[in-house]
């Protein structure tokens, strides 16, 4: 059997107002800890002091952080594709500076692992586009190497084949998988069961989210609560646990109007497959 997972949530699903509305909501939720979007204190609308006390205060623990990047558009799949991740160039000078300062920020809260969208990876190892990407990426994962802190890069925008080629290619050991289920449905980026086997050696976090797929090729699916979607809850903890993934789970809900609900809704179904430990 694998170890028990830390349980915890997404900051940004409860959209929270400061860090004080963000310990509340995560206290009434009954868990202890969070990965942690880092746009608000490196934007310097929350304080780092203030966010920890709040935090501290409601015996929640930050595990993770999230990296946003410059100018991203998600209105459709091709403005996301066009303007995701690292991919534009008018951006890379923004967003390398968004890395290092949010690496520092990492490095002072002390957090193991960061994660980000990389942006649409090109599969085709000739294309050049490919190898100004991996370049960048190569920059960013060192950035935060010289914290002593993990990168893991969102799953859904590419295939599974393609991110495993890219982090091969990459060679950096401390970069690895945010392994989000409902993203490889939402984008048709392939069976999220099949892909978490293959990418299982290098996950280092995963997104409790569950996503149906979009009648229209080329079109977005939709995000809905998880165990109403496609995503088949037992067969993924199952490969969860055959592959001895003991990693955080961070439920993640960016749609709805009843948020709280639909995270709890998240708790109870996870609770269910796998043991959920608390704070050593």
């Amino acid at each position: 059997m694998s170890p028990a997972h830390r349980l915890g949530v997404c900051s940004w699903s409860l959209q929270p107002a400061d860090p004080v509305d963000l310990a509340a909501k995560l206290h009434a939720l009954g868990v202890d800890c969070c990965q942690l979007h880092l746009d608000p204190l490196r934007e310097g609308r929350w304080k780092l002091a203030a966010t920890r006390d709040a935090l501290r205060g409601q015996g929640i623990e930050v595990r993770s952080g999230m990296m946003g990047t410059h100018g991203e558009d998600y209105s459709t799949l091709e403005s996301i594709r066009a303007t995701g991740g690292v991919r534009p160039t008018e951006h890379w000078p923004t967003n390398l500076a968004i890395a290092k300062a949010d690496a520092a920020l990492a490095g002072e809260i002390g957090l193991p692992l960061v994660s980000f969208h990389a942006g649409f990876l090109p599969h085709d190892r000739r294309d050049a586009e490919r190898g100004v990407m991996l370049e960048r990426l190569r920059v960013i994962v060192d950035v935060f190497a010289e914290r002593g802190v993990a990168v893991a890069f969102e799953t859904g925008q590419e295939s599974a084949d393609t991110l495993l080629q890219v982090l091969a290619d990459l060679e950096r050991p401390s970069a690895g998988v945010n392994f989000d289920p409902a993203n490889m449905i939402l984008y048709g980026m392939g069976d999220p069961h099949e892909a978490l086997m293959k990418l299982a050696p290098r996950v280092k976090q995963i997104h409790v989210k569950d996503a149906t797929r979009a009648a229209l090729a080329g079109s977005w699916g939709d995000e809905v609560p998880a165990g109403t979607g496609e995503v088949d809850w037992k067969r993924f903890f199952d490969i969860v646990e055959h592959a001895r993934l003991g990693v955080d789970l961070m439920i993640e809900r960016e749609a709805g109007r009843n948020r709280a609900g639909d995270i709890a809704t998240a708790r109870a179904l996870v609770a269910r497959h796998v043991t959920v430990g608390g704070r050593a």
